[in-house]
């Protein structure tokens, strides 16, 4: 039996087997739901104070701010910001040290800021 030379054009060559993308987990994590933070309406705030602390604290420009001052003014309660849980609990205690407003004498504290599911 005669013996053929090993060549490129003799020897079978294998189709390349596809790639395949590693598995993704088959779990995600669960992301937390986000959170409003609501700011309360009261009458011993001015609207400066509002807009003044929008600015400090969440770093809003003047115009935002009062926005916010005349909605809270207007209907009670305003979103302030939407975040993730830890975020709005920080902000709710940043509004609650505020402090009361200089500019009124029957202003004893700061505003009152709650947060809730947003949902």
């Amino acid at each position: 039996m005669k013996e053929t030379p090993c060549n490129a054009t003799t020897t079978p060559v294998m189709p390349a087997r596809p790639r395949v993308a590693p598995s993704q987990p088959q779990w995600q994590p669960e992301l937390e739901p986000p959170y409003h933070v609501i700011l309360h309406d009261d009458d011993t705030h001015t609207y400066e104070y509002v807009i003044e602390m929008m600015v400090n604290i969440f770093g809003y420009d003047a115009k935002r701010g009062f926005k916010i001052a005349r909605e809270v003014d207007e209907s009670g309660r305003v979103i302030v910001v939407t975040c993730h849980k830890e975020l709005a609990e920080l902000r709710v205690e940043q509004i609650h040290e505020y402090g009361p407003d200089p500019r009124m004498a029957s202003s004893k504290g700061p505003m009152k800021a709650t947060m809730e599911p947003a949902e």
